[in-house]
């Protein structure tokens, strides 16, 4: 019958032990992922549309021009 006594007033304490624990393993899942993937290479991105250019009908309506 002890335990019933005792449950809330550890209850808040079970919780905070259970989150911690929670964030400990996903924080290790993420850390082993990011290890097996290697560091990421940004990519730079090119500007669709340069700006010293005016934008042109051909320009809109040809969708194989790079």
């Amino acid at each position: 019958m002890g335990i019933h006594y005792d449950y809330k007033s550890t209850k808040g304490n079970k919780l905070m032990e259970k989150q911690a624990k929670r964030e400990k393993k996903l924080a290790e899942k993420k850390a082993k992922r990011l290890a097996k993937e290697g560091p990421k290479k940004e990519e730079e991105k090119t500007p669709a549309l340069d700006p010293k250019k005016p934008i042109s009908l051909d320009f809109l309506t040809n969708p194989n021009k790079e």
